[in-house]
């Protein structure tokens, strides 16, 4: 790693330290319902909305009511979003005519978009009308980010209240965060990426006359000679924006954020960078500040860089090391292998585990190039939960999940009744947190194992052996874990991947959400019980080492034996081959 490298990476997480604070404010602050500057502003458009809708922003919701309203919401935009894909040849804004989308395509499209999956089977540029674009996709990524936030916000309300069944309103949480906090940081950055060259039109795709002809393949095998390109145009900053703010992941483009009219400079992909874990470690300070104590969301913050930033510098190192059969032909420098030369080494692993650790997915650099340890980092931040920052919402609601769990472990040590912020953990939120924690593992190994017995899923893998199996296994687990990234040399535009896909992603969300909401219901109900001297602080360096314990060996002993078939194995074949 140069020195350059290391400033890179060092001012990207001074950075995100930096703004953790007043963005955490300001976004307790929304949810309180207190002044903030933007709230103000929009006061009267927000009545407007309430009365157009009919809704009272007043009246609270019990949990089942909560979870009730959240569902039926998404599953309308999950129908709405399949629907506009079906009919996307007789509505407007389809320059080049694109006929509708598969059924089965169009099914896992929807269910990963409107679960802030972003799981993509499809070429965008050749799939998707400019409706389809704008209108389902980049509006489901406002729709299910702010989902996720309001989840969140209902959680920390269960452990703040007492003796209460009410949550919060979930259409006043869902407007106020995308209103006042999704929509005007998309509107900065949008209007930022375009004056750095990110493309936001709605031309038709241009022929562009080539210096001079080259070789293309043209399906299936046969070579051709060309002499023009079609440039694909389109909306593009617009869904660029929030789709790295709101953790979605989904590219314009099927090169995502590789392709250069999506991230063209490196000042362009510092910013999707940053906007990529900002909510997600902003909202650490936001629950400190809703639960009146703001050392409880430092305390998760440090938790999470203490596992986040030995990964940075352990991808960096891998794909530095580079591949040891190049190194036996005097090629050196590194792995750049499926690298933009835009980016480099150190860019592209800093993304592959930012992305990873939130539950983004987009991608600069092609994930199944990495080398073996390289790509276990990704692989294997996902088989943590995705509570390394996570999703904006989900990733925080996962990791109080395993707060739960540690305190119960820890009161189990010292042999007293297990609390967390005033509130008896009991077994009911054991229950319910054992289940929160154990549907994506088991989903994850269970689907894996389908594919890999299976000539329909095998046979879409490109490479045998370890490799072929990492690629499934990154699959399912990207789809469960709600992130949306790949090893791409798997075909995943099958029936077979796109329904049992689709399904691996709507439980991986919905499974989760509801013992998440059970438990807030449950200790809202609760009284709460004033500290004393055999209580636990979860502030305390030595929560945060036991926080941080849980977490990795959870991820460890659930997945290991499946690494080892994978990224493990194929680094001990790689080398021992090579590497003497």
């Amino acid at each position: 790693m140069t020195h350059h490298g290391l400033i890179q990476v060092i001012l990207f997480l001074i950075i995100t330290l930096l703004l953790v604070k007043p963005l955490g404010w300001y976004m307790a602050q929304v949810y309180e319902n207190q002044p903030c500057g933007l709230n103000r502003l929009g006061t009267r458009f927000e009545a407007w909305l309430y009365r157009l809708c009919q809704i009272d922003p007043q009246k609270e919701m019990n949990w089942q009511t909560y979870l009730i309203t959240m569902l039926i919401f998404n599953f309308c935009g999950l129908l709405l979003l399949y629907a506009i894909q079906r009919l996307q040849f007789y509505l407007p804004l389809n320059p080049q005519k694109f006929s509708g989308v598969d059924p089965y395509l169009a099914f896992n499209t929807a269910s990963s978009f409107a679960t802030n999956t972003n799981w993509q089977a499809y070429t965008g540029e050749s799939t998707l009308s400019y409706l389809t674009q704008m209108s389902a996709l980049t509006v489901q990524n406002f729709l299910s980010a702010a989902t996720g936030m309001s989840l969140l916000i209902a959680l920390i309300r269960g452990l703040v209240r007492h003796e209460t069944t009410e949550l919060g309103n979930f259409w006043a949480d869902t407007v106020r965060g995308i209103l006042y906090i999704l929509l005007p940081l998309a509107f900065l950055l949008a209007i930022i990426l375009s004056s750095q060259g990110v493309i936001q039109n709605f031309k038709p795709y241009q022929k562009i006359d080539l210096l001079k002809s080259v070789a293309v393949t043209q399906p299936p095998t046969s070579l051709v000679r060309a002499a023009e390109v079609l440039l694909p145009m389109g909306p593009v900053a617009s869904q660029e924006a929030i789709k790295q703010l709101g953790t979605n992941g989904g590219g314009f483009f099927n090169a995502n954020s590789a392709h250069p009219f999506e991230n063209p400079t490196p000042f362009t992909n510092f910013l999707e960078l940053l906007s990529i874990i900002l909510i997600p470690a902003a909202l650490c300070y936001t629950f400190g500040k809703l639960v009146k104590n703001t050392r409880q969301g430092w305390a998760l913050l440090i938790a999470m860089l203490i596992i986040f930033i030995p990964l940075i510098f352990f991808t960096i190192h891998a794909e530095h090391a580079g591949n040891p059969a190049f190194t036996q032909l005097g090629i050196t420098g590194g792995n750049m292998e499926g690298k933009e030369t835009r980016f480099g080494i150190t860019n592209s692993a800093l993304w592959a585990v930012a992305t990873t650790a939130t539950a983004n997915g987009s991608v600069n650099a092609m994930h199944d190039s990495f080398t073996p340890l390289g790509g276990l980092v990704p692989l294997w931040l996902m088989h943590l939960g995705e509570v390394i920052f996570g999703g904006v919402g989900s990733g925080l609601y996962a990791m109080i999940m395993l707060v739960i769990i540690t305190v119960f472990v820890a009161g189990l040590m010292v042999g007293r009744t297990p609390e967390y912020l005033g509130k008896k953990i009991e077994p009911y939120e054991m229950k319910m947190a054992s289940l929160a924690v154990l549907v994506m593992p088991i989903f994850v190994l269970v689907f894996t194992a389908i594919a890999v017995v299976t000539t329909l899923g095998t046979s879409s893998t490109n490479n045998p052996a370890a490799h072929g199996f990492t690629e499934i296994l990154y699959a399912y687990t990207s789809m469960v874990n709600n992130n949306g990234s790949a090893f791409a040399g798997l075909n995943a535009a099958t029936p077979f991947y796109t329904i049992l896909g689709g399904i691996a992603i709507l439980i991986g969300r919905y499974w989760i959400a509801i013992p998440v909401l059970a438990i807030a219901g449950s200790l809202a109900r609760k009284k709460i019980i004033p500290n004393s001297l055999g209580t636990l602080p979860t502030h305390t360096p030595l929560f945060i080492i036991l926080l941080v314990c849980v977490v990795i060996v959870l991820g460890a002993l659930t997945f290991f034996p499946a690494l080892a078939l994978g990224p493990i194995v194929e680094h001990l074949l790689l080398w021992g081959q090579y590497g003497h």
